[in-house]
């Protein structure tokens, strides 16, 4: 049986037009810059990267060519084609979708030196990676938001440029690498940074159809798909062949598509009024808008076609601020349009900017059992800073690069390794070995000795998992206290958000703790929880540390690359504890326990008021942690603090 032939077709996906459509554009043209699809699990989105493989006619292809060029584009040719040229036999291939794995490392990625051939002939080869085999293809990258930033950067490299740039073991090498992007994501599992979120031409947020009949009709095809798959793509064969000779068609008539210079400020102004950021949104918006005209036949954009493209480019490009609402204001792009078509009759009247809409809003409450968030304020982040770490995973100076004994690293230098191991630094190895080779016999073109060899330093980035662990008894209730205490724990998040750390929530209050928020990179799913947060009972304390502890080594084992913090919220005053013992005294032996495991911890003291007790104080000692008030995290107030003491 042929499986290929057995994907499931693409016009028989039920539902999800936004994101068929989006597909099919960049299929047309590729220099949109692929597309972003956001959603929760099960809603077609690999099925529909898969199936667009099949969907799109084969290509021409030279013979023989690792990377599969076009033997018309004779500016495209890679190094091995032009070397060739003119002699460059042609076949045909199909497209089809190379996959990139989460823990695919960059050598995998973008290609290495094959070692052996070098040792044993003395010259460089070029071991292609997956930008070579994505070459004319569909790249599809599953889980794009759990892939290492530096991954992602080098992929949107590649995208925009249609090159591939290597710079390996002291040898340039540069190849085509010109490809459909397909990134799919779960935004409950984290976030892409802002910066990686804008390089994505195209972006559409999916979720589960929520009409009976609609997905009754999904069961239906996927029952008649998985009893007979041949017969159930025969029964698509018309759609998929219209689908495919109409894409050709837009393919033909892109070239011709005109855009006014009407449209063109009709863009600028809706990029300008959106607020969004740098200027790859309007050249965005115009090569989409471009290509929707073709993809319906016609060889001029209009104004239909420049509000379809804003849909499709601006909303992964709205947000401002830490979490805001990402989604399109469509009243509002509406208005701009309109201000667009008015400019040419009143060119005095100056666009306003609309009024921003108030970010942080507080949630609905009740009156006994919730508060309202405080407002968030500017950290000093040099209170919060963690001494250096003498674990294999190490903080070099301010940034948040640590050098790392595992190989997913980038490679940035070379050492003398105290043990030869598989990570061997080829280019400095042979720069060592080179001087001496004039005195050595041998067959091999250079001869190592073993006081040669260098090993790769290799370094990658670093994050923190930060564990709120909060006190949601009822003395947290006392004169709005919990209002205060949300305040500094949004500001603790979008310090986070920034630094692109992992984030939980654990709750103690009557009788026990609760993990509300296992360790994600969703902030956003924090600030959810914490919005929600009721406040009564007791202060199981030593319940909320035990929790904690579980949880952070758990986070330990699993994460070996970041670095877990405990932060803990409370006024100190247990009254629940672990067993027959003493609340205080149960606490403050987790405490002692987690000092000794050696996690670094932050207590925050929300105790107010003239009489206090300093029982949290007591605690951070134990804890061995850093002690703060709620209003020690003010930046304004720290200055003052310093400038205090005469520092």
């Amino acid at each position: 049986m042929n499986h290929f032939h057995d994907i499931y077709p693409f016009t028989a996906i039920v539902g999800q037009e936004k994101m068929k459509k989006a597909l099919v554009l960049n299929a047309i043209n590729p220099r949109i810059g692929g597309v972003l699809i956001k959603g929760e699990k099960g809603t077609a989105k690999s099925t529909a990267a898969r199936a667009l493989a099949l969907l799109l006619p084969d290509r021409d292809v030279v013979e023989g060519c690792l990377f599969g060029c076009d033997p018309a584009d004779a500016r495209g040719l890679c190094p091995d084609c032009r070397k060739r040229v003119p002699d460059l036999p042609a076949g045909k291939a199909r497209m089809r979708v190379v996959e990139l794995p989460i823990s695919a490392t960059e050598d995998k990625v973008v290609g290495s030196l094959d070692i052996g051939h070098a040792l044993k002939n003395g010259e460089v080869k070029f071991e292609p990676g997956i930008l070579a085999q994505a070459h004319r293809n569909i790249l599809y990258v599953d889980e794009v938001n759990l892939l290492n930033d530096h991954i992602v950067d080098v992929l949107l490299d590649a995208a925009a440029m249609g090159m591939n740039f290597v710079e390996r073991e002291g040898v340039s090498y540069a190849h085509p690498s010109a490809f459909i992007l397909i990134g799919t994501m779960n935004p409950e599992e984290g976030e892409l940074r802002p910066q990686l979120l804008d390089r994505f031409g195209l972006c559409v947020e999916i979720g589960g159809i929520r009409d009976a009949d609609t997905r009754v009709e999904v069961i239906r095809r996927r029952q008649k798909y998985d009893d007979a798959p041949e017969a159930f793509v025969r029964s698509f064969e018309k759609q998929e062949e219209e689908l495919r000779e109409r894409i050709v068609r837009a393919r033909e008539l892109l070239p011709s598509v005109g855009v006014s210079d009407g449209m063109l400020k009709m863009i600028a102004q809706v990029c300008i009024d959106m607020e969004v950021d740098g200027h790859r949104a309007d050249i965005t918006m115009m090569k989409t808008a471009a290509t929707i005209a073709a993809y319906h036949g016609r060889t001029a954009v209009n104004e239909e076609d420049v509000r379809e493209a804003a849909e499709l480019v601006l909303s992964h490009r709205m947000r401002r601020k830490p979490f805001s609402d990402q989604q399109l204001d469509r009243q509002k792009m509406d208005e701009s349009i309109r201000r667009s078509h008015n400019r040419e009759q009143q060119p005095g009247n100056e666009h306003q900017h609309p009024q921003t809409p108030a970010e942080n809003t507080a949630p609905d409450s009740s009156a006994t059992t919730q508060f309202a968030e405080g407002r968030p304020f500017a950290l000093d982040r040099q209170v919060l800073a963690v001494p250096r770490r003498t674990d294999p995973v190490r903080r070099d100076g301010r940034g948040r690069r640590s050098v790392t004994e595992s190989r997913d690293g980038k490679y940035v230098r070379s050492r003398i390794p105290e043990t030869v191991g598989p990570d061997i630094a080829l280019d400095a190895t042979i720069r060592a070995a080179a001087p001496r080779q004039k005195g050595r016999k041998g067959t091999l073109a250079v001869k190592i000795e073993a006081s040669e060899i260098r090993e790769k330093v290799r370094e990658r980035k670093t994050g923190n998992t930060v564990l709120f662990v909060v006190d949601a008894s009822g003395s947290m209730g006392a004169e709005q206290r919990m209002t205060e205490v949300k305040g500094a724990i949004l500001s603790l998040l979008i310090d986070a958000y920034q630094k692109r750390d992992r984030v939980g929530l654990v709750v103690f209050r009557g009788k026990g703790a609760e993990l509300l928020l296992p360790p994600t990179s969703s902030v956003e799913r924090a600030r959810r929880y914490l919005q929600q947060l009721p406040v009564g009972g007791k202060t199981p304390l030593a319940h909320g540390l035990a929790r904690a502890y579980d949880v952070l080594m758990h986070e330990r084992m699993t994460q070996r690359h970041t670095i877990p913090r405990l932060v803990l919220i409370s006024d100190g005053r247990a009254n629940v504890g672990m067993g027959s013992g003493s609340p205080t005294g149960d606490a403050r032996d987790m405490a002692a326990h987690i000092r000794e495991a050696g996690i670094p911890s932050f207590v925050i003291d929300s105790e107010q008021g003239f009489v206090t007790f300093g029982l949290a104080h007591s605690l951070a000692g134990d804890l061995g942690a850093q002690y703060f008030r709620l209003d020690d995290l003010r930046a304004d107030r720290i200055a003052g603090i310093v400038k205090g003491i005469g520092m």
